[in-house]
Order: structure tokens, then C-alpha cells, then sequence
């Protein structure tokens, strides 16, 4: 019995645990928690710092450990690896053995050690290379970062504008059941035909229509709304961070265009892959000159895998220079060459790209603004025209179109407000993502 009541209270705990208030600004954060692009994001800074320890490495010393056998009766083998065994006696200068030796096992074991002195900078250009890689891949998880609090911002104010519109549809109809009685009363005293009734009933039916078709439009709202947060896409929110106007804004154009040129990602990007493409030029240009490495080996020669057999140990030093290699060195170069050149295009591409996206965002938020402002005393308007239209039907002053006209360029009106005030919330958020400010500390997240 208590198990009973146990789980009764889990099932009604969950629907409130699942309707926890959300705001935008929390919305943003738990993104940055869920989303999946944060997670790759992060997989590829990992993956550019490893890179980092990859070109690290050439500086450490190589160490190999190496077995091998071997079975012959080749002279050159026999004498050679009984030597290296340490197993050569004086019947072994005997000519037939010399000649015709009996096959002979050559166990060998050998360890290995390989010291890089001097590449001629191609470790430090490459390492230098890597740690721009890991910078830009921290820019990119930079930019992904915004773009998913962007998209968050325009699915839960998206979110928003489904309930608020259905809320309208919602009202619309209850308007329209209430002209409908109306409409019915006024016939009943004879002020009104059946041809009135009925253009308020075919109205009626269309606000049932909006009605039905924006409550669908909510669950796609919300579902898009968990896209973006990374979370299952049935999950249910109570979102309260409300759809009103942001304070109007006013700046100079020029300032907006010099903080995206200084914080902009994408730019930062941009001038780190140009630095890179010169040090994998440099990289490439230390081809023509030499390396030089020491090598120590330990090696243990034996005729069965455990004994009878000897060891030696060897030191030496090489110079390796590489005088020609048809071509591949200086085609290599000639390839660094073109993707600093290509890289620097590039950037130049990016500065003139950003500069037009800032202006974009800048006049849709100016727009955006003055659609508001517009949007809401068109509201206020109709619904006064509204008022004084049913008063004069209710009077017989007016006819059943004036009265549905009305109802629905109210409807329309109350429309154009929302999707005003959609459009305003998201410009300001995209007016920072293209500056690159956007944070979850940003003021239009709250």
C-alpha cells in the first residue's frame, strides 16, 4: 500500500516538475548545457589541443621495441648471426662449415632510441600552427555558442507568439459567439435577416478555423522550442519571460560595425588561419635544410628465443639532408603560399560580410521598432472602432459587415502587434549575435 502511494504521487508530481517556470535567460543557459552543437563543439577543441601534444612530441625521443626471427643456412646469415650471438668457435672457420653451414635460427630482440636535434624549425612552426588550430577551434565553439543562444531566443519568443495568437483565435471566437447571439436576438426582434445570422456563422466558422490551426501551431512552437534546448522534443515548459516591447534603441551605425570588427568569431578566426597558413609555410620551407638525430640501439641476438645467444649496443648521430626530392619540397611551398594568400581573401571576404550583416540587423531592429509602435496604436484603434460598431449594430445603426469587418481587422491587428514584437526581440538578439556581444548575460534575454 505505501509502494501504492508512492508511485500515485510520482504520477502527479511529474506534470509539475515538468511545468517548472522557464525564462529566456535560463532557456539560453540550459542550451548551452544540452544542446548537442555545444557538445561537439567542445569534442573539437579537445580534438585541436591533442593536436597541440601531437607536434609536442617531436621533441620527446622515440623508443621502438622490435622482435623478429630468422631461419637459414645462407653462409653470409650463418657467419653473421653467429657473431652477433656470440657463439662462433674455431670449428665454424672449418671450409665445408664455412661453404655449407646447417640451417640456423636467429632470435633477435632489439630497443631502440631516436632523439630529433635540429629540423630546421619544422617541430616549432608546426606546434605554433597547433596552437592557432586551438584557438580557432575556441572561436568556432565561441560562435556556435551564440548561434545557439539566437536560435533559443527566436524559438521561445516563437514559442510565445503561438500561445498569444492562439489566445487571440480564442477570443476572436468567443467575440464572434457573442455577435452570433447578438445577430440572433436583434432578428428575433425583427431588426436583423437570416442572411445576417449566417454571414456571423460563416465567420464564426473561420475563427474556429484560425483557432484550430494555431493550437497545432503551438506544439510545433514548443517542440521547436526543445530543438533548440537540446531537449526531447515533448517536453512541456512554462515559459514567463513575457513577449513585451524591449526599450527602444538608438546608436550610431559606424560604432556597431567597429565592436563587430573587434569581437566577431568568425574574424578572429579569419586572421588566426592566415598566422597559421605563414608558419605551415615556414614548415614547409625547412625542407630544404637538414635534420639531425641521435640514435642508440640495444640489440640481443640469440639461436632459441631464451638463450645461447649475445648482445651489442649502439650510439651514433646522423645528419639527413633531403638534396632532392623531385620537386615535392618546393611544390609544398609553393602550397603554404597559396593558402596564406587564399587565407588573407578570405578575411577580407569576412570583414565585408560581417559589416553587411550588422547593417542588416541594425535596420531590421529600426524597423522593428517603428512596427511596434505603429502595430500598437493599430490595436488600440480597432478595438475602439470595434466598441462603437457594435453599439451602433446593436442599434441598428450598422450592418452585419460593418460589425465583421471590424472583428476582424481587430483579429489581423492584434496579429500584426505579436509578430511585431517577435520580430523586435529577435532583431535586438541578432543585432548582438552580429556584433558577437551575444551572451546569456545580454539584456535581451531578459
Amino acid at each position: 500500500m505505501r509502494r501504492l502511494k508512492t508511485g500515485v504521487l510520482i504520477l502527479f508530481a511529474m506534470p509539475l516538475a515538468a511545468q517548472q517556470p522557464l525564462t529566456l535567460q535560463e532557456a539560453a543557459r540550459l542550451a548551452i548545457e544540452k544542446h548537442p552543437a555545444m557538445e561537439a563543439s567542445a569534442a573539437e577543441v579537445d580534438a585541436a589541443a591533442t593536436k597541440v601534444k601531437q607536434a609536442q612530441s617531436h621533441y620527446l625521443p622515440k623508443v621502438t621495441w622490435q622482435e623478429s626471427w630468422a631461419r637459414s643456412n645462407n653462409p653470409v646469415f650463418v657467419f653473421s648471426s653467429l657473431l652477433t650471438q656470440r657463439q662462433f668457435t674455431e670449428q665454424n672457420f672449418a671450409i665445408d662449415k664455412l661453404n655449407r653451414p646447417d640451417f640456423l635460427n636467429n632470435f633477435q630482440s632489439v630497443v631502440s632510441l631516436e632523439q630529433m636535434v635540429w629540423d630546421s624549425g619544422r617541430t616549432k612552426n608546426e606546434k605554433r600552427s597547433a596552437k592557432l588550430g586551438r584557438k580557432i577551434a575556441a572561436e568556432q565553439a565561441r560562435a556556435t555558442e551564440m548561434r545557439v543562444i539566437a536560435n533559443v531566443v527566436r524559438a521561445y519568443h516563437g514559442a510565445v507568439v503561438a500561445g498569444e495568437t492562439l489566445k487571440v483565435a480564442e477570443e476572436a471566437v468567443k467575440s464572434a459567439e457573442a455577435d452570433l447571439k447578438r445577430a440572433e436576438a436583434l432578428r428575433a426582434a425583427g431588426m436583423a435577416t437570416d442572411a445576417d445570422v449566417l454571414s456571423v456563422r460563416v465567420h464564426l466558422a473561420a475563427m474556429r478555423e484560425q483557432q484550430i490551426q494555431r493550437r497545432y501551431q503551438v506544439k510545433v512552437a514548443q517542440a521547436a522550442l526543445n530543438e533548440a534546448l537540446g531537449l526531447p522534443l515533448d517536453t512541456q515548459h512554462d515559459l514567463v519571460t513575457p513577449l513585451t516591447a524591449l526599450p527602444r534603441v538608438e546608436g550610431d551605425l559606424g560604432k556597431y560595425e567597429e565592436k563587430a570588427a573587434a569581437a566577431r568569431p568568425e574574424l578572429h578566426q579569419a586572421t588566426f588561419a592566415a598566422r597559421m597558413a605563414e608558419h605551415q609555410a615556414n614548415a614547409a620551407r625547412s625542407g630544404y635544410w637538414p635534420q639531425v638525430f641521435f640514435r642508440a640501439a640495444f640489440e640481443a641476438d640469440r639461436q632459441e628465443f631464451v638463450n645461447k645467444g649475445g648482445a651489442n649496443w649502439f650510439f651514433g648521430a646522423t645528419m639527413r639532408w633531403n638534396l632532392f626530392n623531385g620537386n615535392q619540397t618546393r611544390e609544398m611551398v609553393r602550397e603554404a603560399s597559396h593558402r596564406l594568400r587564399a587565407a588573407q581573401a578570405k578575411k577580407r571576404e569576412a570583414e565585408a560580410g560581417i559589416r553587411l550583416q550588422v547593417r542588416q540587423a541594425y535596420a531590421d531592429l529600426m524597423a522593428a521598432q517603428e512596427r511596434v509602435e505603429v502595430a500598437s496604436a493599430a490595436v488600440a484603434e480597432a478595438e475602439e472602432s470595434l466598441r462603437i460598431i457594435k453599439n451602433r449594430y446593436e442599434a441598428g445603426l450598422a450592418t452585419v459587415t460593418d460589425l465583421l469587418r471590424n472583428e476582424t481587422a481587430l483579429l489581423q491587428a492584434r496579429t500584426r502587434r505579436l509578430a511585431a514584437l517577435y520580430d523586435q526581440r529577435v532583431a535586438a538578439a541578432m543585432l548582438e549575435l552580429a556584433t558577437g556581444a551575444l551572451t546569456i548575460d545580454s539584456e535581451v534575454l531578459k
